[in-house]
């Protein structure tokens, strides 16, 4: 989902239609839909600007805050932001007590772990996009935060979620995910419907022997599965890999991430095991290899392009793991259970609405789901953004100052000194109530009509607005618009099954934990 976690994806752009494409007749919601709540910033078109002594009206302020006492102050920090406070109220209380969204604070994991965890918090809609300017930060061994995992679980290669667009394997090894995606592209709909179909079966069998079904496990398998076939024209279960490589992503994602996770273990327990020393990647290294011998064999004409482009068989085959494991799946992992949690809770009538358009839509196309078809259906498309703002899938952004920057928040120009770190917690930025009314409720219908198309630019889930498109000389997710149709995709191979459905929510260290208690089957 990603440095946001999802697949690199500029070459499909035109193919997967830009989101900023007009919306077509809305006639099957015209009648009840209701309007659109949204009240912009003072200046929407410029939602970050770094500006010069007296182009502004703001007032220049100091950045409140400070970093405590060397290493008791990051330690203290840690345990508000796991334990003590939580992280949304961690960063919450701070706002409060220093009465600005920009603010100096650590963050985790601290030491021992990371060496420097002091940042600048940005954490409003308009000084948070500064992150994106790759001309005013550096994006350089920071995909994680204030640490950086060891390159032993990456078979020895900084890959490119870790390079900085200045880096001259950026831009190549970019190119050859855009390849590999382009060469998928008419696979997408069939691969995903067969997954998907075999998911739902699954649950079905789980409602029926024990009344309820977890969503957890068949969507890693499904969504695993997915991505193998339509990138690598290779089904995992046929393989020697069999069923196993969700759960060895899962060991081999969790020490990588494990210094910033909560997994539900006693605090104590947490602290000696995960973040006061890295993990060994030897606890891996079999996990790890198992993983590359099957995208080595599935991947070898992306390997035959990463040739032409100077690139080692080797090294590509390590990034088409990284970039199809942790960034595309590890998004699916986490953005699809949350995704079926904000429907599930938005209930009944936006249940019957997706369901009647959905169908409505592939009635009309002959009874096919097409690229063409899934434009025709913006309460979809609404619905997928309206998540991604929400709970966007990678909630946190880092860069590093390349030089002294004066950032703008809503109330005050800060300044900022060349190396200094910068952090963004997204789902406040998304969430800002000077840009969206109503920020904390799910909206389904937030960016249906013109207003709700104005808003995509303050929906920034992509390292990068939705409005703007990804470069071989940025870092915004280059695969947003593949991530947005197959969210949209889950959306669709749901309601032209199901009527409706129930869940329960759980914590999971990475989304929620839902179980499926109830499916009811297409009427109409």
């Amino acid at each position: 989902m990603a440095s946001a976690v999802s697949l690199p994806f500029t070459s499909l752009h035109l193919q997967f239609n830009s989101p900023s494409t007009t919306l077509t007749s809305l006639s099957p919601r015209q009648a009840i839909v209701r309007p659109i709540r949204a009240s912009l910033s003072e200046n929407p078109t410029a939602p970050v600007s770094v500006s010069k002594p007296g182009e502004t009206k703001l007032p220049l302020k100091e950045i409140p805050g400070d970093y405590g006492l060397p290493f008791l102050g990051p330690i203290k920090d840690r345990l508000d932001y796991f334990y003590n406070q939580g992280r949304d109220e961690f960063f919450r209380s701070k706002i409060q007590k220093y009465q600005s969204t920009v603010f100096r604070t650590n963050m985790p994991p601290g030491p021992f772990i990371s060496s420097d965890p002091k940042v600048v918090a940005l954490l409003d809609g308009k000084s948070f996009p500064v992150l994106f300017d790759v001309s005013k930060v550096e994006k350089k061994d920071i995909f994680t935060g204030t640490y950086m995992p060891s390159t032993d679980l990456t078979g020895g290669y900084r890959v490119l979620s870790y390079l900085d667009p200045s880096e001259p394997k950026h831009a190549k090894l970019k190119q050859l995910v855009f390849f590999l995606l382009k060469s998928s592209a008419s696979k997408v709909i069939p691969e995903f419907e067969a997954c998907y179909s075999k998911l739902y079966e699954t649950l079905e069998e789980g409602l029926s022997q024990k009344g309820k079904s977890s969503f957890q496990t068949v969507n890693d398998q499904a969504g695993f599965n997915f991505l193998c076939r339509a990138f690598f024209d290779s089904n995992p279960p046929d393989t020697k890999l069999g069923d196993d490589g969700p759960g060895l992503i899962s060991k081999w994602v969790l020490l990588q991430l494990g210094p910033v996770l909560s997994l539900g273990l006693p605090g104590y327990v947490q602290e000696l095991a995960i973040r006061t020393f890295p993990l060994p990647p030897f606890l891996v290294k079999k996990d790890y290899q198992r993983l590359y011998d099957f995208f080595y064999q599935s991947s070898g004409f992306v390997q035959d392009e990463a040739e032409k482009l100077g690139i080692s068989r080797e090294e590509a085959c390590h990034n088409m793991l990284f970039a199809t494991c942790f960034n595309t799946f590890g998004g699916m992992k986490l953005f699809f259970p949350n995704m079926l949690k904000w429907i599930g809770r938005a209930g009944i009538e936006l249940h019957t609405e997706l369901a009647k358009e959905i169908r409505s839509v592939i009635k009309s196309n002959g009874g096919k789901l097409t690229m063409a078809a899934m434009e025709q259906m913006p309460l979809v498309k609404s619905v997928v953004y309206e998540g991604l703002r929400i709970e966007p899938p990678v909630p946190s952004q880092y860069g590093r100052a390349k030089k002294d920057l004066l950032i703008e928040s809503h109330d005050a120009v800060y300044q900022v000194k060349e190396g200094e770190m910068l952090y963004g917690y997204q789902p406040f930025a998304t969430k800002d109530p000077k840009i969206f009314e109503d920020g904390e409720e799910f909206v389904a219908d937030r960016f249906m009509g013109d207003d709700g198309e104005r808003l995509l630019k303050h929906l920034l889930w992509s390292n990068g607005p939705e409005t703007e498109n990804p470069t071989l000389a940025n870092k915004q997710c280059a695969g947003k618009d593949f991530v947005v149709l197959a969210s949209r995709l889950f959306v669709v191979e749901l309601f032209r099954r199901y009527d409706s459905f129930e869940i329960e929510v759980g914590k999971s260290p990475l989304g929620a934990a839902v179980t499926v208690t109830s499916l009811k089957r297409a009427r109409f």
